[in-house]
């Protein structure tokens, strides 16, 4: 089913769109994408320095509200304390975009468990905290979209990337029951699934050593932006970005997970 959105008929003016790691990357693209459709915007990240370049960037551009917020979202109060703001200062949430989030490569008994408690408290724990306290803003407003960001390893299980895949699965599952359990309070849910990106995640996951791996099929996350922000607004439930990216999907989907397990195996060996 397909939603009619108001895209652009601007009945959304006045409301804004709350992206996550927003200072780069992905999140920069989302955000640009929902500025050119007039949302306002609050951006949510680390980097003060980083928020303040991108929001310098889109107001240049585009006529709208931009409110950055400096916060560590991978804090266990990160998800009260954006919510609570939002109270503060009135915001009309009608967008979530859950796009922050990390991913670490290498075996899972050498990886630190503290860095990978953190990446299970950001892309698991902080997103569905952040969905529930930032749900009621959003069926306020009768007619709203929740953006979540997977990944393809949310497909089948990635040796090498053990927690990540398993992290981005949980995302893929909660998005797809979301979807079906808010369309009728007028909140739709989308899952992006992309591959390989040009951003920073494969040197903060520290797989520059599959550099020749990553960049022969990285895609232009503008593109991937463009491309969600469009699905997003169609009521499209899951979306997965790219030809190449398709083409794995249905292979996860058509050989024995212990195939692709072992092929994935080999490709993200440490």
């Amino acid at each position: 089913m397909v939603l009619n959105c108001y895209e652009n008929d601007y009945e959304h003016m006045n409301t804004y769109a709350l992206i996550t790691g927003a200072s780069q990357g992905l999140g920069k693209y989302l955000a640009v994408e929902l500025a050119k459709r007039k949302y306002n915007l609050l951006l949510v990240a680390r980097s003060v320095q980083a928020l303040e370049a991108v929001k310098k960037e889109i107001v240049r551009t585009h006529n709208i509200t931009l409110t950055i917020l400096v916060l560590d979202l991978s804090a266990i109060d990160a998800s009260t304390k954006l919510r609570d703001f939002c109270v503060t200062e009135s915001l009309e949430i009608s967008v979530l975009v859950n796009n922050a989030g990390f991913g670490l490569w290498g075996s899972f008994e050498r990886l630190s468990m503290v860095d990978q408690q953190n990446m299970i408290n950001l892309n698991i724990s902080t997103l569905t905290s952040l969905t529930y306290h930032i749900l009621p803003f959003l069926i306020k407003n009768k007619r709203s979209y929740i953006l979540q960001i997977a990944s393809t390893a949310a497909y089948q299980p990635v040796p090498s990337l053990a927690v990540y895949a398993a992290s981005k699965a949980y995302v893929l599952s909660l998005s797809r029951s979301l979807h079906h359990e808010l369309k009728s309070k007028g909140v739709r849910v989308t899952c992006l699934c992309p591959g390989p990106m040009e951003t920073g995640f494969s040197d903060r996951a520290g797989m520059q050593a599959l550099a020749h791996l990553t960049e022969k099929y990285n895609m232009n996350p503008e593109i991937v932006a463009q491309k969600a922000i469009k699905e997003m607004f169609s009521g499209k439930i899951e979306v997965v970005p790219g030809v190449m990216n398709k083409i794995q999907r249905f292979g996860d989907w058509l050989f024995p997970k212990y195939m692709t397990e072992r092929i994935a195996a080999n490709l993200y060996k440490k």
